[in-house]
């Protein structure tokens, strides 16, 4: 009888492991729906202000609702997606993250759409660490693994220009709240997907929550998160961003201290104590610092400066992520297994620092052509080069009860990047501007130049970013191979479970 159940489990194993490249695609929707959202919205909120009669301060807290749940509850999300399966959690938060779309979408006034946003915010952070864990324990087979990341790597580099695409042709040709309905199209493919091909995986992990560890994290995450989103819409000495961002750092201090001695730690230290995962994390904050100045300023620049239509600018990224999609193909199957991450992450955000510095080169009457598109396929290289291998490091050689934590700190050291970097070279842009103009008549040439001068400013900060980031993977990261990285000196342990 025990023979039988036991060639049963199996047999259902291998039958999921033969899903495994339709489990892929499942990931791959749900991981695009929340890439989505961070840019398809943002082209969509001016029209959305007309609509709903709203302010010019209350339209960032639209995007800041969303970032202040994503960015603070991405930890207690990839515990949950550990304690409880990462299948359910899945499908709790494809559900979760469908609702709220639909409830934003309805708004029938600002407070509702903020409330919608931050519940999408809080369903991401379960789905967007369970998505990762389960590639992690789906795909063990180096190569196979490789493949797979390297295509995740291209969702969730390029995610943000098709978001940008998308937006534009749903704002242009529908109406504004389609770019909040979409996502029930895409969690609803991923959603019988999950149902089809995933099978309902045990808990991974079975220990005790960390509340102490859950109340410190989140809490720390929503000040660092909120301070640097009032730092944007205020300043950087105002009381209240420097009061947030302190209580911030302090919290996420005590934190990692208090990790190092309970027993049963929300973030296992092992997890980033080790030098591949914690390049990854390092190598993801800086590049997400960077990657705002492409996918907002630039935005900005074609509409602004150029006269492109939403729709046109979205297609005008395109060529970018041609070239990432390529690129993360080739690094993740044929350089990293070689080489490892220490040499071609470094080189691929070195490629991106001088692809910014080029584009901070552009004037008034630049052409798309000459002065834009090649810089583009060039930082299409480098995310290629560098985000794409960082997913697939960055929860390398995980313990099975360690892969939803895991994702989730390298999502979160994505997020923070983010919200750095939007806070940052937002603050910076609008100094250039303000600085440009001094002493000069506000005329429309002016204006048009102080405005290309923010820009550019923007761009040439973006560049340093991908410097400093550049030189810090190329400190941290180990030498060797992938197959040298993943074993006992480099992992955490026993390695990640065969199946889904």
């Amino acid at each position: 009888m025990t023979d039988t159940l036991a060639q049963a489990e199996l047999s259902d194993k291998d039958k999921n492991h033969a899903r495994r490249w339709w489990i892929l695609t499942v990931l791959g929707v749900a991981q695009l729906m929340v890439i989505l959202d961070n840019t398809i919205v943002n082209i969509a909120l001016p029209t959305a202000q007309h609509d709903l009669s709203f302010s010019n301060a209350d339209r960032q807290w639209v995007v800041t609702a969303y970032s202040l749940a994503f960015g603070s509850l991405l930890l207690l999300g990839g515990r949950i997606g550990d304690m409880i399966g990462r299948k359910r959690a899945l499908l709790i938060g494809l559900v979760g993250f469908a609702l709220a779309s639909a409830l934003g979408g309805a708004s029938t006034g600002f407070p509702m759409l903020v409330v919608a946003r931050s519940i999408q915010g809080a369903f991401g952070a379960l789905l967007a660490p369970s998505v990762l864990a389960l590639l992690a324990t789906t795909f063990t087979n180096p190569s196979e693994r490789n493949k797979a990341f390297a295509i995740y790597g291209a969702i969730a580099g390029a995610g943000g220009a098709l978001g940008l695409l998308l937006g534009g042709i749903l704002t242009s040709y529908a109406s504004w709240r389609w770019t909040l309905f979409v996502n029930l199209a895409f969690a609803a493919v991923a959603a019988v997907g999950a149902l089809l091909w995933l099978r309902n995986d045990k808990a991974a992990d079975r220990d005790p929550l960390d509340i102490p560890g859950v109340l410190l994290v989140t809490a720390g995450l929503f000040s660092i998160v909120y301070g640097l989103s009032h730092a944007e819409t205020t300043s950087w000495t105002n009381h209240y961003t420097i009061a947030f961002l302190m209580v911030g750092v302090a919290l996420l201090g005590v934190f990692a201290v208090l990790e190092l001695r309970v027993r049963y730690p929300l973030l296992p230290p092992r997890v980033v104590r080790n030098r591949t995962r914690g390049g990854s994390l390092l190598a993801m904050l800086f590049a997400s610092i960077g990657i705002f100045g492409v996918f907002l300023f630039l935005t900005y620049y074609l509409q602004g400066t150029l006269h492109f239509s939403p729709v046109k600018t979205g297609f005008a990224f395109l060529p970018m992520v041609a070239a990432l999609a390529t690129m993360a193909q080739v690094s993740n199957r044929v350089l990293l297994p070689r080489v490892g991450p220490k040499i071609i992450v470094p080189i691929g955000l070195g490629l991106d620092a001088v692809a910014l510095y080029m584009l901070h080169l552009v004037g008034l009457q630049s052409s798309y052509v000459s002065h834009v598109l090649p810089y583009l396929i060039l930082l299409g290289f480098g995310f290629g080069l560098s985000l794409a291998p960082s997913f697939s490091t960055g929860t390398l050689g995980l313990r099975p009860a360690d892969a939803g934590v895991g994702s989730a700190t390298l999502n979160t050291s994505q997020q923070v990047g983010g919200s750095i970097g939007t806070a940052l070279l937002n603050t910076l842009a609008a100094g250039a501007a303000t600085a440009f103009l001094v002493g000069k008549v506000p005329t429309p040439q002016n204006v048009a130049a102080a405005a290309l001068h923010s820009y550019t400013t923007a761009f040439l900060w973006s560049s340093a970013f991908f410097v400093v980031g550049a030189v810090v993977a190329g400190l941290v990261f180990e030498r060797g191979n992938l197959e040298q990285l993943a074993g006992p000196a480099g992992g955490s342990g026993a390695p990640v479970a065969v199946h889904a």
